[in-house]
């Protein structure tokens, strides 16, 4: 008897235990919600800038459009792995885990567009004609970048649009390719890297 009457006397506390740890959990996850990623890499964009840079002069110099194509796939790869480590590295040292509700808002509203290139670019690998390559992916990696960056600070959806113009341009003017990747993937993710990293560190 005495053991049912503390049991029923423990209960009220239990449940209001669950409920103050219910509600903590929903204030976090609205405040979550509420709240950008703002664990983007600034270094990690102006080291993707660096090594951009770097393929547009190497690319440049090779004798053939299959070996062009060849440099910047490698640099394409290098950088998407440059950027989402030291991304994650950021996150882990903010203690901002990636799959966190933003993160993952981020992430899926950023890889449509790349996989829409990715598809593109074997297609024009496929036919051989490379023309189109930096305009495509100038004007889909901009998207990516945009719309993913509506869940980050404001310099990345402004970054954005800026490889969307360069891309657009890319497409409809007579400019060669290879300047406008160069000033894209290079000089863009310098500058807004570096504004990334003076105003929300790392």
């Amino acid at each position: 008897m005495n053991a049912r009457l503390s049991k029923s006397a423990d209960r009220p506390d239990l449940a209001l235990h669950e409920r103050a740890a219910e509600n903590l959990r929903f204030i976090r996850e609205t405040m979550e919600r509420a709240t950008s990623f703002t664990a983007i890499s600034g270094s990690g964009y102006v080291l993707v800038g660096v090594t951009a840079i770097g393929a547009t002069l190497i690319a440049a110099a090779q004798p053939t459009q299959e070996r062009w194509f060849a440099v910047w796939l490698a640099e394409l790869l290098l950088a998407g792995v440059l950027s989402v480590g030291m991304t994650a590295r950021k996150a882990r040292s903010m203690g901002v885990p990636l799959r966190s509700h933003t993160g993952r808002k981020l992430i899926l509203a950023f890889a449509p567009p790349m996989a829409v290139g990715a598809v593109l670019t074997v297609a024009i690998w496929l036919g051989g004609s490379y023309g189109l390559l930096p305009g495509i992916w100038l004007s889909l990696y901009g998207a990516g970048v945009m719309t993913g960056g509506a869940y980050s600070v404001r310099a990345i959806p402004l970054m954005g649009a800026a490889f969307i113009l360069l891309g657009t341009v890319a497409l409809l003017v007579p400019v060669t390719g290879e300047v406008l990747l160069g000033l894209g993937l290079g000089g863009l993710h310098i500058i807004f890297g570096a504004i990334v990293w003076r105003r929300y560190g790392g």
